[in-house]
C-alpha cells in the first residue's frame, strides 16, 4: 500500500477546531474580518509545519495528513 500526504490547515478560533484542504477553502467559510487576515495575506506569510499564524482571532497551522491508499484484493 502506498503512502499518501496531504495538507491539511487546521483553524482554531476560540475553542473550536476546524479542518481544511487549503487557505482558499477556510475563505469558504470564514470572512476575513472573522479572521483578522484576509487571504492574500495569508498566503503570503507563507504557513509551514514550524511556523503558524496567530493573531488575538484565531491561530491558523498547516501539517501534513498522512494516510495510506486502500489496496483492492483481487479474488
Amino acid at each position: 500500500m502506498d503512502k499518501i500526504e496531504r495538507t491539511v490547515i487546521h483553524l482554531e478560533i476560540g475553542e473550536k477546531h476546524f479542518y481544511f484542504g487549503s487557505l482558499a477553502a477556510i475563505y469558504t467559510m470564514f470572512k476575513p474580518d472573522d479572521l483578522g487576515i484576509s487571504y492574500g495575506s495569508l498566503r503570503n506569510y507563507r504557513l509551514s509545519d514550524i511556523k503558524h499564524y496567530q493573531n488575538s482571532k484565531c491561530i491558523i497551522r498547516k501539517g501534513i495528513l498522512k494516510t495510506i491508499e486502500k489496496g483492492r484484493e483481487d479474488r
